[in-house]
């Protein structure tokens, strides 16, 4: 592996002066060691991506520049105590999850001192930024205006998607002046129409003021503005440099190269649920005439639909046009399923079941999961509380339990990670934990919701691979949302896509694929 200096770029001088610069850094995350002996430069009026696969280090080498990740050897130039030291902000996804970790617990607040109804908005965690000199009114109108996002300054920040969450969180950013601006992984979970209006925004942001970093995993999501790359695998930089050199190198080939698993087989152990088997109803779920309001903002509307026993379903549609709300409904965490005709498994909603009846005959991962998936426990712990559909381990797992989750992390790659901490991993390896979570009890539906955002290439053919196997050789039944029409997994027979009419209304179409 090379680590080659940027040799394209001139020396530092008043014409480009360095804004920062690491020195044979070597980093250390809890008792790792990474990045040994780094050198990168950033000169003013440069751009950069970070590119690499899950686990290579990326998160922590721009975590190096806001001084959230301890280096060990080397230095760090200006240092991060010096009066002139870089003003460096973060978006991520971890910021998201913070967020709404901040509003959980002033839930608890509210509760005690009787103020059940008080939400934070946009409007609130917007203001409570300071600048370097003290934030002006005027300061929030701007950055409001130049993301577009004023009508979002009165939702609750928990009803947001994720497009415009990352918008509020990058306006949160602009309104520090940071003299760089890290933004990891900005695209994912947005529709086509998100993500071009999200790359002409940031494109924009782009200028000799501010130096914009985008760490991802596609390549295709490197913006026209990015003038440097740099490229991260196995804890260790393989080359830097300009855009056009580092893209058309040869060394990109190694920075993704993997030996796929040729085969797949279901792990299957005795006693355990056989997904829908002979036991299923034909109908598993359906919904006659659904429509879900929220004051005046109507989010599905009159939605008639029904899934089968062996029946695959994608479901496609924009950011806000229902898909998260749908599935809510299925998952018994909408209250408004109550209000309407909605039959699971045979049974109308609302007439005995508990939700505990719901969630063991459904296998769930989404984002939103993944948000409130909190807790300090080994990932091997995290996969067993599938078991139990539990946010946390609290019953003894069986042998043959233990067995099927060590499995499935075999099945996709990630046996590696077992004893390490969940929280501790990161985004893209939380993921595959997760989904070997929603896998293990083989349940009656399978709902994955976006299972391949924050994943690698490599990650992404694994899991693809699995959900084919599940989708065709189980008795697993599967609901799969994503945004990538590409990457519609072959087993699905039925298409649920929702379209917005010319009166600004979605509708949801429906047909065999």
């Amino acid at each position: 592996m090379i680590n080659t200096p940027d040799k394209a770029v001139p020396p530092a001088g008043p014409a480009n002066p360095t804004i920062v610069r690491l020195e044979n850094v070597t980093l250390r995350v809890r008792e790792t060691l990474l990045l040994a002996n780094t050198s990168w430069r950033i000169d003013k009026g440069q751009h950069w991506a970070i590119i690499g696969p899950n686990g290579a280090g990326k998160t922590s080498l721009v975590k190096a520049l806001t001084g959230d990740v301890p280096v060990v050897k080397g230095a760090v130039f200006p240092t991060h105590d010096q009066a002139d030291a870089v003003r460096a902000e973060y978006v991520s996804f971890e910021q998201h999850q913070r967020l709404i970790a901040r509003e959980e617990q002033r839930d608890e607040f509210r509760f005690f001192s009787g103020n059940l109804n008080r939400i934070t908005t946009v409007h609130d965690i917007l203001s409570e930024i300071d600048g370097p000199a003290g934030l002006k009114r005027t300061d929030v109108g701007a950055v409001v205006a130049r993301l577009k996002i004023n009508h979002l300054l009165g939702r609750g920040i928990r009803a947001l998607s994720t497009g415009e969450m990352r918008k509020v969180q990058i306006a949160r950013v602009l309104l520090k002046s940071p003299e760089i601006m890290i933004l990891d992984e900005p695209f994912d979970g947005l529709d086509e129409s998100s993500r071009q209006d999200l790359a002409r925004i940031i494109d924009d942001l782009m200028n000799d003021t501010r130096t914009v970093i985008l760490v991802t995993h596609r390549q295709r999501e490197i913006l026209p503005n990015i003038s440097h790359v740099l490229a991260i695998r196995d804890g260790q930089v393989i080359i830097q440099g300009q855009r056009d050199d580092i893209l058309t190198s040869p060394q990109m080939e190694y920075l993704y190269a993997h030996e796929f698993a040729t085969s797949l087989t279901i792990p299957t152990t005795e006693g355990m649920p056989k997904g829908n088997a002979d036991t299923a109803p034909e109908i598993l779920i359906r919904m006659n005439h659904v429509t879900v309001k929220y004051d005046s903002m109507t989010v599905l509307d009159n939605v008639s639909w029904t899934m089968r026993t062996g029946q695959n379903w994608v479901i496609l549609g924009p950011n806000g046009s229902g898909k998260t709300t749908l599935l809510n409904l299925i998952t018994a965490d909408n209250l408004q399923a109550y209000a309407n005709e909605i039959y699971l498994f045979g049974r109308r909603r609302g007439s005995g079941e508990s939700i505990w009846d719901i969630k063991e005959r459904i296998g769930m991962m989404s984002s939103e999961f993944q948000i409130r998936y909190r807790k300090p426990l080994s990932a091997f712990e995290v996969v067993l509380s599938g078991f139990f559909d539990s946010v946390g381990l609290f019953r003894n797992a069986s042998p043959d339990q233990k067995q099927t989750a060590d499995q499935w992390l075999a099945v996709l790659g990630i046996a590696d990670k077992s004893v390490k901490i969940f929280n501790q991993l990161s985004y893209g390896e939380q993921r595959m934990i997760l989904l070997a979570r929603s896998m293990v009890k083989m349940p009656q539906i399978l709902i994955l919701d976006e299972p391949y955002q924050g994943l690698d290439r490599t990650n992404r053919q694994r899991i693809l691979d699995a959900i084919d196997v599940i989708g065709l050789h189980s008795g697993t039944d599967i609901l799969y949302v994503t945004h990538y029409p590409a990457e519609i997994p072959a087993c699905m027979t039925h298409m649920l896509r929702f379209e917005k009419t010319p009166s600004g209304k979605y509708v949801a179409s429906q047909r065999a694929m």
